[in-house]
Formats: C-alpha cells, structure tokens, sequence
C-alpha cells in the first residue's frame, strides 16, 4: 500500500498537520500537548486502517481483471453495499457478462467458418477431382471425337457448378456481413414471378412441365427486385429439379392487409419429415437431393427474404409434392 505515492503523501502530510498542532498544543499546555498526540495518532491510525482495507479490495479488482483478460468469466464480485467501490465492481461485473457472450459469439463464429470452409473444400473437390481425370483423358492421342466432345461437355458442367457455387457464396457472404444492399422498392409480384421463371424455362420445356401461375396483376410488397428475384429462382429451381416429366409447377400470389403471400407448389417426390428441418441450412443435401445437388440454392433464397423482414416456410409430403409459401409483410 505505502509504494503508492498519493498514499504516501497523504500519510506525510497528515502527520506534518498533526505534529504542527500537537506542538503549537504543547506550548499552550503540555498536558493537552499528550493528549493531542494520541488523539492525532489514533485518528491517522483509523484511516490507515480503512484505507487499507479499500486497498485491499483494490488489490482484489485488479485481479478479478487479470482473470477475465485470461478468458475466465466465472467469477462474481457483485455486492449489495452501497459506496462508490460497489457500483465499480457491479459494473465491472456487467462488462464481464458482455465479454462472455461476445466470447461465446466470437467462438460460434470460429466454428462456423470452420465449418464453411470445409463444406466449401468438400463441395470444390469433387468437380476439381473430377476435371483433373478428364484433362488427363483428353491429353490421351487415341482418343475418340465422341469421347473428347463428351468430356469436354463435362468439364464444362462442372464449371458451371463451381462458378455458381462461388458467386452464391459471394453473395451470402456480403448478407452475413451486413454489405448487401437492399433496396426498399415496390415490386410488382407479377413481373417478379416472369422475371424468376425467364432462367429456366427450356429445363421446363425439356421436361414437358406444366407450368400453372395465377393471381392478380395488383399484387405487389416492397422489397428488392434483384435479390428476391435470386431467391425465387433457387426456390423455382429446386420445383423443376425434383418433379419428374409432365408435373405441375403451379405459382399462386395474393395480397391483404398484413402481408403479400407467394405460393410455391409442386407435384414432385417431396422432402421427408427428417429432412425437412433442414432444407434452409447451408450445404444441408436430403435424402432426395439429387446428384447435382450442393446444398445452397434454398439456404440462399432463406437469407435474402428474411433479410427484408420476411419469412418463407415449407409444407410436404413424401409422393405428394412441396410447397413454399414466401411471405413479405407489411411495414
């Protein structure tokens, strides 16, 4: 305690004021001089003692602080007293709790990238593995035309795959990190509907699919065009995969005071009930997923409506379709 110099200062300048009074004291009468003395002694020895005592719980904050920069937050040094030193260490008690549930977060985020990139790794292997042994194939002079056309039409599949694997990627990540941009638009449902289905209308056509859209051209919510555009064609896109030859894709929308509702429906092999919990998690393939299958067109479409305030669920059946309902309500 006496290594502090503001104690020590005090300590010597309270003892100069007391030796200075017990000898003026002293001169007017000796006796009162004595008594001086020892009331002065008494009254430096009282706050010494409590000074050592706040010293002491001083002493015990700054180790309190030690443990937590080592990453400890257990422990608790609230109190119920009133005083300065007790709304120090409430506070101090409160900052603690912050820096554990920022601990906590910083740890689960760790896990999650973790998890990413090796997801990532995974989903890139497969193709990469995959076009190594075709190059090597077609470095071979035997080669016939057909095979080398045959391979070349698979490489090129398969960079397809990998570019839209990694611009999907792109686009979640700027969402994660709170870079998107959305605009806050008046998006009429109908032009959205045509816009989302102009990408896949030959895989449509190649599979003789009945396509069944109804609604009233009045429909609309705010929101942005572009993005949930993107969500409407992984979502179309997942309907088209999964529903064989001459199915039914039907798009229904409506309108009412609390939200704007787009309806989804397919007449393919459906999702089962163990899957369905975890369609919208990233790089997540069902048992029915096909081949092709990464795992991110849904998770994707997830993110970006519920991004502007929305929600989108999923109601199926195993043999008797899917249905998505996207729901933008009003604000």
């Amino acid at each position: 305690m006496f290594r502090n110099k503001g104690i020590s200062k005090m300590l010597l300048s309270m003892m100069g004021v007391a030796l200075i009074g017990v000898l003026i004291i002293a001169l007017i009468n000796p006796l009162s001089g004595i008594v001086a003395l020892l009331s002065m002694s008494g009254l430096i020895g009282v706050s010494l003692y409590f000074d050592r005592q706040r010293y002491k719980e001083i002493e015990s904050l700054s180790g309190y602080l030690r443990t937590i920069s080592n990453g400890q937050y257990s422990l608790d040094v609230r109190d119920n007293q009133e005083g300065e030193l007790s709304i120090l260490k409430n506070e101090i008690y409160k900052v603690t709790l912050m820096l554990s549930k920022q601990s906590d977060y910083l740890n689960q985020d760790k896990k999650r990238l973790a998890d990413a990139l090796s997801d990532i790794s995974h989903q890139l292997k497969t193709p990469l593995t995959s076009m190594l042994v075709m190059i090597d194939l077609l470095s071979q002079q035997n080669l016939t035309e057909e095979k080398r056309i045959e391979f070349t039409g698979n490489i090129e599949k398969q960079l397809e795959r990998m570019d839209w694997l990694l611009s999907s990627l792109l686009k979640l990540s700027k969402i994660d990190a709170g870079i998107a941009i959305f605009k806050k638009e008046t998006i009429v449902v109908e032009d959205l509907v045509l816009q989302s289905l102009e990408p896949l209308r030959i895989p449509i056509e190649l599979k003789n699919q009945d396509l069944l859209i109804t609604g009233e051209n009045s429909v609309t919510f705010i929101g942005d065009q572009a993005w949930t555009s993107e969500a409407l064609i992984n979502i179309l896109k997942n309907c088209v995969e999964h529903t064989p030859a001459e199915g039914r894709i039907s798009i229904h929308y409506k309108e009412n005071p609390l939200y704007t509702e787009i309806l989804i429906e397919d007449t393919g092999k459906g999702i089962s009930r163990e899957d369905l919990p975890n369609i919208f998690k990233r790089f997540y393939r069902g048992k029915n997923a096909s081949k092709n299958s990464i795992g991110i067109g849904l998770a994707m479409a997830h993110t970006v409506i519920e991004s502007q305030q929305g929600s989108l669920d999923v109601k199926s059946e195993l043999g008797k379709g899917t249905q998505f309902s996207i729901k933008f309500h009003k604000r």
